[in-house]
């Protein structure tokens, strides 16, 4: 299919009748009255073009030699070039796997890079390549404000959403940006990708805040070729879909007719940037050489169809312009071609032999790199006149012994004092102060630009986050429910995890997740409400999952997450126990034993909770118990009444989830030499699974066991309790294993 579409283009320029040149027309006049491209602007883009379907021939090339690993293209799709001649280099963009041409003319814009070459480095995942070093294929520079994507579908649109939000936002609160105050954030997919819940999610947030009159510049591209793989969009389905859609200004063009294409998204560039509201700006394309180079084209589609898309290269038909108008020969326009291919070989040749990644250690230079910064973060300090000025009197360390919820609440208003690019966010949080009132009171403190409600969707809610994290702001955002994080948790797989990864740490999303989860609330539940499933969190790779238990810790390892997200861009996630929010007892009705004062910022460093550190409480001889959020409050009950079987257990807080406090752990483990896991969560891709193979794997072989809750979702009221880990069978496992 390579090959027809480039003997085709052969063959019809070939052909082409030159029309004569217009006597006075320069470089600098538009090349198609009324349209305002210039003659120069058509033969920039036209070069884009060309070394946007150089670079998609030698994929395939580079391929059928070994020497590739990455075939799909954006041949047909090459008028978006248009597109970032249409804006500004400043803008920043989130761009679609078939946005070639827009990278290409995006560097025009900036001198310093070498695009093809660093596209060609991509292909064949060399260790010079400048944004991921070898580990993908993306489109993405810094120095072109092009933040790299690795979505297929659609899940860059909820934190280009958020980058646009944060544009308007970081200048009201007078905090640095890297985007332009006058930015328009541009966004490109394709069609198939417009109809996944997650671009229409954020689509409608785009949308829903415009409604509000909050600033959104966004430009959405959804670059149409009518088929994603080999399914067919309904004709018209985009137009019909998006066209007329309340408070998304819509508009359309043809990307075979450059000049129009360039005019139509100017308009909607300059339409955005204006009124700062989002548009839809549909291009229709047409896909070429199908979806990669293994797909087989023939099996889904007739031969007629196939070549009747030919006449509507993009390329082709900018060829056919230049030469008609008289600007180029049918010989200049080919000589151009076959010299941007020899141009194109010739690299793909040189960077085929150029070394790629070689070793674990190289591939995970970027997680390793972030673990360790951010293991080693520190919380800083705030003037104290300052932070009295905001938080009020009493100061946190002067209110006496707090709750858990209470300490949370301290410490998202110390955060707010101390850094001015600090936001809370989430359903229900602001007004309200959330269900549980744990941000009570942060709003009236911070104001509503800093702690503000959303609309009801996690995966907005996480892409605002991931959007603000990479425009230089703080996100402290809230699930509501641990079983609501599942919704979305691909925001923080897919794209938080990830950008480090792919853009080796130059683009960074720090942001702290704030999740309500787990069991064992009274009177009020269901699967919804209770949750206890955390794997889906544990297996991505330098994600931070902390699970405080008790007020102190709760509140110095929030500080220790806002800490780790600003130095190291860490993406964390910090689950707060909902039954343990308001808890004020430990062993008996009125002992106020788990309430604890608030951490003295003056003795920072004895208060700090570094990351991937346990805490022991007790120093019994004859059990070590492991455990972690409500089984720290179980675990140190049924120490307590092991006393009486002349058992003496220590209980050991994990606080951190991963990274695993495996240090800890198996010192505690081998001054016992026995370890009971106290674990909340399933018996299935629970933690205590992680806990187990780690003290296997370091060597521990004295009596091991666990106990967790059963494979089974939490039913509603006291039914929960059925299958749910209890003291009963805490205590059972503690003296048979020691029994034994």
């Amino acid at each position: 299919m390579a090959e027809q579409i480039d003997d085709y283009f052969t063959s019809v320029v070939s052909g082409l009748i030159p029309g004569e040149s217009r006597p006075g027309v320069g470089p600098e006049d538009p090349i198609q009255p009324p349209f305002p491209l210039s003659v120069r602007g058509v033969l920039d883009l036209f070069d884009a073009q060309l070394g946007s379907r150089h670079l998609d021939l030698a994929a395939r090339w580079l391929r059928s030699r070994g020497k590739g690993f990455y075939t799909i293209g954006s041949s047909g799709h090459e008028s978006n070039a248009a597109v970032a001649a249409a804006l500004r280099p400043t803008d920043p963009a989130l761009l679609h796997y078939r946005s070639g041409g827009f990278f290409l003319a995006r560097a025009q814009q900036v001198d310093g890079s070498d695009p093809l070459r660093d596209v060609l480095l991509g292909l064949v995942a060399a260790t010079e390549e400048p944004i991921s070093g070898g580990r993908h294929k993306v489109f993405g520079r810094r120095d072109l404000n092009i933040i790299p994507q690795t979505s297929t579908i659609a899940s860059h649109l909820p934190r280009a959403v958020g980058v646009a939000f944060s544009i308007a936002r970081s200048e009201k609160l007078h905090v640095p940006s890297p985007w332009p105050a006058d930015a328009v954030t541009v966004c490109s997919f394709g069609d198939a990708s417009a109809n996944h819940s997650t671009a229409v999610g954020a689509i409608n947030t785009a949308v829903h805040a415009a409604y509000q009159g909050l600033p959104l510049p966004l430009l959405l591209v959804c670059e149409d070729n009518g088929i994603g793989i080999s399914t067919r969009t309904p004709q018209g389905w985009i137009a019909a879909n998006f066209g007329d859609r309340a408070g998304l200004e819509y508009f359309e063009a043809d990307g075979s007719d450059l000049p129009a294409a360039y005019a139509t998204a100017k308009h909607a560039a300059d339409w955005v940037r204006r009124h700062r509201k989002p548009a839809f700006l549909h291009l229709r394309t047409v896909r070429l050489m199908g979806h990669a180079g293994s797909d087989v084209e023939a099996a889904y589609r007739t031969s007629a169809e196939i070549a009747a898309d030919f006449d509507r290269d993009p390329v082709l038909c900018t060829a056919k312009l230049l030469v008609e108008r008289g600007h180029l020969s049918p010989t200049d326009a080919l000589d151009l071609y076959e010299q941007k291919r020899a141009e194109v070989l010739e690299l793909a040749e040189q960077v085929g032999e150029l070394p790629q990644l070689d070793s674990p250690a190289a591939v995970m230079k970027p997680l390793t790199d972030s673990a360790v910064e951010a293991a080693a973060a520190v919380p800083e300090r705030v003037d104290s006149d300052r932070r009295a000025q905001f938080v009020g009197s009493p100061l946190p360390e002067e209110e006496g012994p707090l709750t858990t919820g209470l300490a949370i609440n301290r410490a998202l208003l110390d955060v707010l004092a101390r850094y001015p690019e600090a936001l809370v966010f989430g359903e229900d949080v602001a007004r309200k102060g959330g269900v549980y009132g744990v941000t009570r009171g942060l709003m009236k403190k911070a104001g509503s630009a800093r702690v503000f409600d959303t609309l009801l969707d996690e995966q907005a809610i996480l892409g605002l986050a991931l959007g603000a994290g990479v425009s230089g702001l703080l996100p402290i955002p809230e699930i509501q429910y641990l079983a609501y994080l599942h919704n979305a948790a691909d925001q923080i797989r897919g794209e938080g995890a990830t950008l480090q990864f792919f853009s080796d740490r130059q683009y960074r999303n720090p942001m702290v997740v704030r999740v309500a989860g787990y069991g064992y609330q009274k009177g009020f539940g269901g699967h919804f409400h209770n949750d206890n499933a955390v794997a889906a969190l544990r297996d991505i790779p330098v994600v931070v999952v902390a699970s405080p238990a008790r007020p102190d810790d709760a509140a110095a390892m929030m500080h220790t997450c806002v800490a780790a997200a600003r130095t190291a861009g860490a993406v964390c996630v910090y689950l707060e126990p909902i039954a343990l929010y308001h808890t004020r007892d430990l062993y008996e009705d009125g002992d106020e034993r788990w309430l604890a004062a608030y951490p003295d910022p003056a003795k920072r460093a004895e208060n700090r909770v570094p990351i991937g550190s346990a805490r022991t409480y007790g120093d019994g001889t004859d059990l070590t118990i492991v455990t972690f959020g409500n089984g720290v409050r179980m675990s140190l009950r049924v120490a307590r009444r092991l006393e009486k079987a002349h058992i003496a257990a220590r209980v050991v807080d994990m606080r951190w989830l991963a990274p695993l406090p495996v240090h800890d752990i198996v010192r505690e483990a081998n001054v016992t030499g026995r370890v009971l896991v106290v674990d909340e969560t399933r018996t299935s891709g629970g933690v205590s699974e992680g806990v187990v193979a780690a003290l296997v794997d370091d060597g521990f072989t004295g009596p091991l066991a666990r106990v967790t809750s059963d494979d089974s979702f939490i039913p509603l009221g006291d039914a929960a309790l059925e299958v749910l880990l209890s003291e009963e069978t805490i205590e059972a496992a503690a003296i048979k294993l020691v029994s034994r």
